[in-house]
């Protein structure tokens, strides 16, 4: 189990609600900007080609965030990994890494698999200028084994990650930035699981297991 730092959950919600937010932001802006174009007589093709890929993205990630953080499927104790399966690869088509899942298809308890989506949103982060991102997942056992393999130019574990697995907490505060790594742990906690993150000359691999 890792060692978390106290986190009230009033002060968990609200900055998992900035970090979604943030996430939104630049999306739904795109498409106000689009909505100002036609108001002012622009080029009416380039403004709708602006709109529609905006609106894919911001539906892309308010469908990864609805089960990475809020409680998706709350009628049940498991969700398929085939949803998140799809919700992954729409909120990729948006970044810059190329991104396979070649995981099983299977019912997991809700923390598993959104430990697995937090944990891809960390890889993901491991790799700014692009690359490839590969998830596989292991589901034959009590627990499953996941891996999220993250390779490309100046990558890098994120430091905050890096400090948050060793238990190392600075006096600052948890901010909305850093809670996506905080919650990715404790979702591991939760699951009775245990993250570790490897770097070699050509890969980060996240194991969660």
């Amino acid at each position: 189990m890792h060692q978390l730092k106290d986190l009230a959950p009033s002060e968990l919600a609200s900055l998992l609600c900035s970090r979604v937010c943030h996430d939104i932001i630049s999306p739904v802006g795109a498409i106000n900007n689009g909505l100002e174009l036609l108001d002012d007589g622009g080029a009416d093709e380039d403004a709708m080609d602006l709109i529609r890929t905006s609106a894919v993205n911001a539906s892309a990630r308010l469908q990864f965030a609805r089960i990475a953080f809020g409680a998706a499927g709350s009628a049940g104790v498991e969700i398929d990994t085939g949803d998140a399966q799809a919700v992954a690869l729409a909120f990729m088509k948006g970044e810059k890494a190329d991104f396979t899942w070649t995981a099983e298809r299977a019912l997991l308890p809700k923390n598993q698999v959104k430990l697995v989506l937090n944990l891809l949103l960390v890889a993901n982060g491991s790799i700014p200028r692009g690359g490839t991102l590969d998830c596989a997942m292991q589901t034959g056992g009590d627990r499953p084994v996941i891996t999220l393999r993250a390779a490309g130019k100046l990558m890098r574990i994120p430091q905050k990650f890096a400090d948050f697995l060793d238990g190392r907490f600075d006096d600052e505060p948890i901010d909305a930035h850093s809670v996506q790594f905080y919650y990715t742990l404790l979702l591991a906690n939760e699951a009775g699981m245990t993250v570790t993150a490897e770097m070699s000359d050509d890969a980060i691999t996240y194991t969660a297991r």
